[in-house]
């Protein structure tokens, strides 16, 4: 794990963001953690974030010309990232989705500047890709290219139900399906890494097994 992965964990685990315990997810599976980028709620969290969503962007290689933030979430993590791409020298626009069109003023479901070029979708994880299905047919119909998802956490988690597991995760359907690269800031080995961590807090040591016998259940 490269320092800035293991910065990125450790910021997410003292924000909050990172939650160990029991959690059901929308698969209905219950997890021994829980990400939830609703916590990067305050302006420095919210400028640490986005510092590594640019980051790692810009050290990926994938060129793009603008962002995109799919509702809800999405919206606030592709402006802040314009934001510390900005501060970096790359200045590039971003959009985002109402989920429903708005029928007075500037109408329409875009906001923003308009989907062009090469378009990067900002959003916090990927769990059944429903959001990026989305975002990729609204830059498509734009006549727009997707570029890439990035996002901050790749659980590395098998999609489908338990009785009917697919043999990809849903970073991997989402790659296969649109054919485009899914960016991450750091996925669940890195998570388990800081848990293994000679160093780590008696605290979070003691839930390396549960996440392991997750993994080893769900995991790609």
């Amino acid at each position: 794990m490269n320092n800035s992965k293991q910065e990125f964990i450790q910021f997410a685990i003292s924000a909050n963001v990172i939650r160990f315990g029991e959690f059901v997810t929308k698969a209905g599976r219950l997890s021994p953690y829980f990400f939830n980028a609703g916590l990067f709620n305050d302006g420095h969290n919210l400028g640490r974030i986005a510092h590594f969503y640019a980051q790692t962007l810009l050290d990926s290689g994938v060129a793009f010309d603008m962002l995109f933030g799919p509702a809800y979430k999405g919206i606030t993590l592709a402006s802040a990232t314009a934001v510390a791409l900005a501060a970096q020298g790359r200045n590039v626009p971003f959009a985002y989705n109402r989920k429903e069109a708005k029928d007075h003023g500037e109408g329409g479901q875009i906001v923003g500047a308009a989907l062009t070029g090469r378009v990067v979708i900002v959003d916090d994880v990927i769990s059944a890709g429903t959001s990026v299905r989305e975002s990729v047919e609204l830059i498509r119909a734009a006549g727009a290219t997707p570029a890439a998802v990035l996002i901050a956490l790749d659980r590395m988690e098998r999609s489908g139900k338990d009785d009917a597991l697919s043999e990809l995760s849903a970073v991997q359907e989402v790659s296969k399906n649109y054919h485009i690269p899914v960016i991450a800031i750091a996925d669940l080995n890195d998570l388990f890494a800081t848990l293994s961590a000679a160093d780590a807090a008696a605290d979070l040591a003691k839930y390396k097994g549960k996440v392991a016998d997750y993994h080893q259940r769900y995991g790609i």
